[in-house]
């Protein structure tokens, strides 16, 4: 049965070849001084900086730029960000890039409207009252940020990796061509975030028949479109109908009428690229399998939830026994994974068990109410399938 909820997703998508021509207006109004934000230096090679640039300029705008943002993006380069629209007089932000540029970029906005550090407002996003605008060109499929309010932020000092529940953008453009050069493993590791974005919202105790279908709906689509392009990174189809699923990971409708999800995959995950700085995308691939399996063997009868995913997502016969089938899910899942290239160990990154005790510690101190996860888990539960994850 449907449970009562709450949606609200202001964003303006903008989605489609050649659609960042709309930008000039869709900045109207937001104020005459643009700061740029982005990356490395392949918006700049690809000519999409001066693309925007040139928009923003044709607007009446002067514009800055803020480069160099990390891909799990910094507290550091977030106080750089804030110090620059503060000294320029910033009026609005365009994030070019993927979702770690867009992360900042929402920090840097709260931060520019705040007297103090930035990274007071992750720790508390009571302190957040006011924000620049914030507009966005996506290149990555992966961590639907634009169509949400929330940035994950680390801080290298505290080997901490929390979320910023900052302001939604005004608008994002998503054209489907400007993902094309991004390489085989970036593209993979997207769409391990987006996979995992799903699972997090669908693998929980009561579903309902609408967002059922939305969450298998997203997970058949990266599953059949994943794989061409990652193969063949020019494959239109394939990159449009990844970046399309993206972009509602994270905005609500996946978890509509839903029992609601602590994520305990992501607040594993961000402990270990915290202390790590790996991909979140191959974290979250290393750990989901790993996840699944603990709960089935933990609860058997998460059996029926697990075996719904086989049946409606990896066409698993429905008449087999339902164990069977949930097992099968999960081992398809790791397969798939495999399948486009991701690591399917810790160790294979480098990572030991060194600290997962003080992880585990930080997750029950600052993630959310893992006692209300699909299978409630503790710090034991937590090691465990971090360990199984080695």
């Amino acid at each position: 049965m449907i449970q009562s909820y709450d949606l609200y997703m202001p964003t303006h998508l903008i989605f489609g070849k050649g659609r960042i021509s709309e930008l000039k207006d869709a900045v109207a109004g937001a104020g005459k001084k643009a700061l740029i934000t982005y990356g490395g230096g392949s918006v700049k090679r690809s000519g999409l900086f001066t693309r925007v640039k040139e928009l923003l300029e044709s607007a009446g705008c002067s514009v800055s730029e803020f480069g160099g943002i990390e891909p799990n993006p910094k507290i550091t380069s977030v106080r750089e960000g804030v110090s620059l629209c503060k000294d320029e007089g910033i009026d609005f932000v365009v994030a070019v890039g993927g979702g770690s540029v867009l992360d900042a970029s929402k920090a840097i906005c709260c931060g520019a409207m705040y007297p103090g550090d930035p990274w007071d407002l992750v720790l508390d996003a009571s302190k957040i009252k006011a924000y620049l605008p914030l507009f966005d060109v996506i290149t990555l499929a992966a961590t639907g940020s634009e169509y949400d309010r929330a940035g994950v932020i680390s801080n290298e000092e505290t080997k901490e990796k929390l979320t910023i529940w900052g302001n939604f953008p005004v608008t994002s453009i998503l054209d489907p061509e400007y993902t094309m050069t991004v390489p085989a493993n970036q593209t993979a590791a997207g769409i391990a975030d987006i996979m995992s974005h799903t699972f997090e919202q669908y693998i929980v105790r009561d579903g309902n028949m609408l967002s059922d279908g939305f969450c298998e709906s997203m997970l058949r689509t990266v599953t059949h479109f994943g794989p061409i392009a990652v193969k063949d990174p020019t494959n239109y189809e394939a990159r449009a109908e990844i970046l399309a699923a993206s972009s509602f990971g994270c905005c609500g409708l996946l978890s509509l009428g839903r029992t609601p999800s602590p994520w305990p995959c992501h607040g594993m995950e961000h402990e270990l690229s915290a202390w790590y700085d790996i991909t979140h995308g191959v974290g979250l691939a290393i750990l989901t399998p790993n996840w699944m399996r603990w709960c089935l063997e933990t609860d058997p009868t998460t059996v029926t939830r697990f075996a719904q995913y086989g049946v409606n997502v990896w066409k698993l016969n429905p008449r087999h026994d339902p164990m069977e089938n949930a097992k099968d899910a999960i081992a398809n899942t790791r397969k798939f994974f495999d399948s486009i290239g991701i690591p399917n160990t810790l160790a294979a990154l480098g990572i030991d068990d060194t600290h997962f005790g003080e992880m585990a510690d930080h997750i029950q101190a600052r993630w959310g109410d893992l006692g209300k996860a699909f299978v409630p888990m503790d710090r034991d539960a937590i090691l465990t399938v971090l360990r199984m994850s080695l």
